[in-house]
Parts: structure tokens; C-alpha cells; sequence
């Protein structure tokens, strides 16, 4: 069975991504180390944040990654509004370059997850610069930033899915 679209039911493309991610981060803060090493702390919440923007435009996905984001400031102890803000960011620079973006490769798909993955966790920098008034490690950022890249194949599962679901939006 090829990855033929699925109708756009909301909780299809809006409330299991949301559920999963959750699912995700409270697994990869589990306190296990490996040859010495903690897991990774990727930002799950980037894959929907990209893909959202593109598979449709709507007035739920921000309100899903503010809600998404206000958990992952609660469950890291951040402050509150860090990742919700950084995540509306990312989503809206993926809304403003949508007509570029949809109908590009795989390689090029990825290249554009990187880059609003920088833009997010740069904003996400800036912010926790703003508010702790001290510079985070830069070496953690990159590191973030990384193995949050390498998660761009679930983003490019979830548009695959539900890409052609919605003509309207063409």
C-alpha cells in the first residue's frame, strides 16, 4: 500500500503528531545513558511545527504548538512562552514560505527543516538570552539542533500522508 492521503480529520493530522510528540519527550528525558552518554533531547514538536504549515494552513495547528510548547516548558522547566513562541516562529516561517517550499525533493524538503530549525532554536537562543540575562552553551544548541534535523523524516512521513488531502490549499 503506497502513502496514499488520508482525509483531514483533526485528530489524524493534528492530535496524534501532538500526542506523539508528547509521548516522545517524556521518553527521551528518561534518565538512561548509554557508553556513558544521556539520550538526546531533540525537539519532537519541529517535525508538526514544519509540517503543519505545509500540508495545510489553519487556525488549530498554532493553537496545537502553543499547547505543545507550553508543555515542553513545563515538562524541561523553562520559562513559560519559550518553546511555544520559538514553535509559532518556525510554523510562520514555513507559512510565509510555503508557495517555495510545497512540491520541492526530499533533499531540498530537508534542507528547508534545517533551516526553520535554526530559525527556531535560534529565536529559542535569543529568547532564554532575554529572560536569563546570560548566554546558553552554544555547544548544546548545536547539538540540539542536530539531532533535531535528523527527525526530519517523521515531518516528511506526516506531509506525505496528508499532502493531497486538502486540494484548497494548492
Amino acid at each position: 500500500m503506497s502513502g496514499a492521503a488520508r482525509p483531514l480529520d483533526p485528530w489524524r493530522w493534528l492530535g496524534l503528531p501532538l500526542l506523539g510528540c508528547v509521548i516522545l519527550t517524556v521518553l527521551f528525558a528518561a534518565p538512561l545513558r548509554i557508553w556513558g552518554l544521556r539520550l538526546p533531547e531533540p525537539v519532537f514538536a519541529m517535525a508538526p511545527a514544519f509540517a503543519w504549515a505545509l500540508i495545510r494552513p489553519s487556525i488549530l495547528a498554532p493553537f496545537a504548538l502553543l499547547l505543545l510548547g507550553l508543555f515542553l516548558d513545563m515538562f524541561w522547566g523553562g520559562p513559560t512562552g519559550l518553546w511555544g513562541l520559538s514553535l509559532l516562529v518556525a510554523y510562520a516561517t514555513v507559512l510565509a514560505a510555503r508557495s517555495i517550499i510545497t512540491g520541492q525533493s526530499q533533499p531540498i524538503l530537508w534542507a528547508w527543516y534545517a533551516g526553520v530549525t535554526a530559525v527556531a532554536l535560534a529565536a529559542g537562543f535569543l529568547f532564554t538570552m532575554l529572560d536569563a540575562l546570560a548566554m546558553p552553551s552554544l555547544l548544546a544548541v548545536f547539538w540540539q539542533f542536530l539531532v533535531t534535523v535528523a527527525l526530519f523524516p517523521f515531518a516528511y512521513r506526516l506531509i506525505d500522508r496528508f499532502d493531497d488531502a486538502d486540494v484548497r490549499f494548492r
